[in-house]
């Protein structure tokens, strides 16, 4: 049996209201506002030549019907040809207009989050739903433009335009259109979104869920063979998928009945200019070739209508992705995007931890009262116990993540040797580039032959480097510090997935390059503490010094939480 994956807490949240949410995303493209206009109007001009259409030909067939010289035809005829052409050419240009502004959004949206998200860090976000949010949530600016903002506007005055025109020969009848047309186009629209309003504002947050647990199955599947917990891992992404689908089925019966609401609506219209123009007919207030306008017209209006309850509904939907989103844009910068590095040759200076508290942004400290110095060409190594705090310490040095108090300071660039470097699903020279963006192919070449990686630098690696092998995934990742200029750099597990022989000689080699900057090794490998200067053992709770050739390591005496 299924696991039923439980959104109240999302199901509750109130998302910002169209309006407000409309000002912030104008504001990030300058001309947006006069393009959504500009889309506005054609898609009125599309909406009342359809609107048109329907009235200039229900006269032209009833007049015809009466078999007058065909020269009285003839400015009907033609205003049927007009109604129909504008009809497609409002529709393209309204489609085109509206589009681009949104795509412009769409564009300036996602250029801010990725700027944004290079300043801080969300790294307590799973990274599928992170992903959810910098593309689907995003892409769901458009459902705002296209699908909201555009077409109820321009029905909202297509409604005033067709009961004006009404009221000069039947005020009556352009009264009834009117309540049928704020029936239809306003009121049942506007319930719909209310009553589906708790699920439309799921959705997203579903989504991102789902897309949660894909990428971490898909990620760790490997192992969840392994130890038996795939089957349970499965049941969790298809109870999220099963939730997002019911999201959508309830979504889809409250547009159902909205649907059948308003052709009720548009029915009691048609009706209504029956029972008001059939008398006015007989009484001769009434032209009876007007009678087919009345009746005819308000199909067409309608059916105008008709895509209000689905915008209503995408208006929500699009709010609340645009409100996860805002929580991407909302995280506090913290770390190197907030600072400028030094222009030129850097000389390399010390690493200098002073009281230092780390912990991740919302969570406890895990340690505290941090005081270390390391020299340019000290290499210090920093043991401990898993969850003791040696990533979230290298973290915090790096600036991804803010001290909970005291410092950290260094200068210039740090380089950094992930305990999970990703590879990327491109070349291997692009890979090595992200480790110094401006290598050309000779200054790549030198890198990966000091990494002791001979392949060919054109290759295209799998996503997640999965042609490679874990030595040669681990040997790309250091290449990137060869092929940069660090002025400190940490490492975490460097001779991880290395066979010993492997592990020595690159050892070797990255403690040559590093000579003249602070180092600062991550490890657990006995053979790799050696090789340092000094150690420092986390115990979660305070770091002390010991000497590596003695083979002593202090622990910090403050209990780990």
């Amino acid at each position: 049996m299924r696991e039923r994956v439980n959104y109240s807490a999302a199901m509750t949240a109130t998302p910002p209201d169209a309006a407000s949410g409309w000002r912030w995303l104008v504001r990030l493209v300058p001309g947006a506002a006069a393009r959504t206009a500009l889309a506005t109007l054609l898609a009125f001009g599309a909406a009342a030549s359809s609107v048109a259409l329907m009235a200039v030909s229900a006269w032209l067939l009833s007049r015809a019907a009466e078999h007058p010289p065909v020269l009285y035809l003839q400015v009907a005829a033609i205003g049927v040809r007009v109604f129909g052409i504008t009809r497609g050419l409002f529709r393209y240009l309204e489609r085109l207009v509206g589009h681009d502004v949104a795509l412009r959004l769409q564009s300036a949206l996602r250029l801010t989050t990725y700027d944004h998200l290079a300043r801080t860090t969300l790294l307590g976000t799973r990274r599928g739903d992170l992903l959810a949010r910098v593309i689907a949530d995003v892409e769901a600016v458009q459902d705002l433009v296209v699908r909201f903002v555009v077409p109820v506007v321009s029905a909202s005055l297509v409604i005033v335009a067709t009961s004006a025109a009404f009221a000069a020969f039947s005020p009556a009848t352009a009264l009834i259109l009117l309540v049928s047309a704020v029936l239809g186009g306003v009121l049942v629209p506007a319930l719909a979104q209310r009553v589906s309003r708790r699920w439309d504002a799921a959705a997203a947050p579903a989504r991102g869920a789902l897309a949660a647990g894909v990428h971490e199955l898909s990620r760790t599947a490997p192992d969840l063979v392994a130890y038996g917990a795939a089957e349970a891992h499965l049941r969790r992404v298809l109870a999220a998928d099963d939730e997002l689908r019911r999201l959508d089925e309830r979504g889809a019966w409250v547009r159902g009945v909205a649907s059948g609401c308003q052709v009720l609506a548009a029915a009691a219209a048609v009706i209504a200019a029956l029972l008001i123009g059939a008398p006015q007919v007989a009484d001769g207030t009434l032209q009876p070739v007007m009678l087919a306008v009345l009746v005819l017209t308000p199909l067409a209006l309608h059916e105008v209508l008709s895509t209000l309850t689905q915008a209503a509904q995408s208006a929500t939907r699009a709010l609340a992705s645009l409100g996860r989103v805002r929580q991407v844009l909302d995280a506090e910068p913290v770390g190197v995007g907030d600072r400028e590095l030094p222009a030129g040759d850097v000389r390399p200076g010390p690493l200098v931890l002073d009281g230092l508290a780390i912990g991740w942004p919302g969570g406890p400290v895990l340690v505290e009262g941090l005081d270390l110095v390391v020299a340019p060409g000290e290499s210090v190594a920093v043991v401990g116990p898993s969850g003791s705090g040696k990533t979230t310490l290298a973290a915090t040095i790096l600036g991804l993540i803010p001290p909970k108090s005291g410092s950290a300071t260094v200068t210039g660039r740090v380089g950094y040797l992930a305990q999970d470097a990703h590879i990327f699903a491109t070349s291997i020279a692009e890979n090595v580039r992200i480790g110094n963006r401006d290598a050309d192919a000779a200054g790549i070449r030198t890198a990966l032959d000091r990494a002791g990686l001979a392949l060919d630098a054109d290759r295209v690696v799998g996503e997640q480097g999965a042609t490679l092998s874990g030595g040669e995934a681990r040997r790309l990742a250091l290449s990137r510090l060869f092929a940069g200029d660090y002025q400190a750099v940490v490492l975490d597990e460097p001779s991880e997935h290395l066979d010993a022989v492997t592990a020595e000689a690159l050892l070797d080699d990255v403690f040559a390059s590093m000579a003249a900057v602070p180092l600062l090794v991550i490890t657990h490998d006995p053979d790799v503490v050696a090789r340092c200067d000094r150690t420092v053992a986390l115990a979660g709770g305070d770091l002390a010094g010991g000497d590596p050739a003695s083979g002593e390591s202090a622990v910090g005496a403050a209990p780990y939480r």
